[in-house]
């Protein structure tokens, strides 16, 4: 596994952004495993969670030429992603939509620089994959073309059908989707560790019944 993925479980663990026990999902399923990356609200976390972005975009190798933050979530996202790839090496724009477009100063609904070229789109998960498809409109309406999304967590898991949700939305818009840690790392994370044992079974069971082909 790439250092920065075990320092991201790890680092998400320790700030209980990261939980196992029994958690009730929206699909009202009981998933072994919770993750909520709004737990990451302070600017220390914040700050290592934009460099955990930005190792992952990085390390795929996707060509982009700026990041783009749906309202809401995204905001902040995008902001801390274009601080660290530039503490990389790695100057971006960024920008991100308002959720009702204004009708004075400088108006419109998208905040931050022109959308130009190739946008990556910064997002924390993908679950119903709405976020990514109004992004996918905002971007293309400007005259910009969306090029992926990168997201924090790929639950790897069955959405209405066989699919995952990050499958259904690279399916649908031909994007390909970045993830910092997906299952498997995590999977692979918990092998070896004792103390996880029970976790890493029930993970395992969890998966075998809705897990994405």
């Amino acid at each position: 596994m790439q250092p920065f993925k075990q320092e991201f479980l790890e680092f998400a663990i320790d700030r209980q952004v990261l939980l196992f026990g029994e958690f009730k999902t929206k699909a009202g399923r009981l998933s072994p495993y919770f993750f909520n990356a709004g737990l990451f609200n302070d600017g220390l976390s914040l700050k290592r969670l934009g460099e955990f972005y930005a190792s992952a975009i990085l390390t795929s190798g996707l060509a982009f030429d700026g990041l783009f933050g749906p309202a809401y979530k995204g905001i902040p996202l995008a902001a801390t992603v274009a601080v660290a790839l530039a503490g990389m090496g790695r100057n971006v724009p960024y920008s991100y939509n308002r959720k009702e477009a204004k009708d004075h100063g400088e108006g419109g609904s998208i905040v931050g620089a022109p959308l130009q070229g190739r946008i990556l789109i910064v997002d924390d998960v993908i679950s119903a994959g709405t976020s990514v498809r109004e992004s996918v409109d905002l971007i293309r309406a400007a005259g910009a073309t969306p090029c992926g999304v990168a997201i924090a967590l790929d639950r790897m898991e069955r959405g209405l059908g066989e699919l995952s949700a990050v499958q259904e939305v690279s399916r649908q818009h031909g994007l390909p989707v970045i993830s910092i840690v997906d299952l498997d790392d995590l999977q692979a994370f918990l092998d070896g560790r004792p103390e996880w044992a029970d976790t890493r079974t029930a993970i395992a069971h969890y998966r075998a019944q809705y897990g994405a082909t």
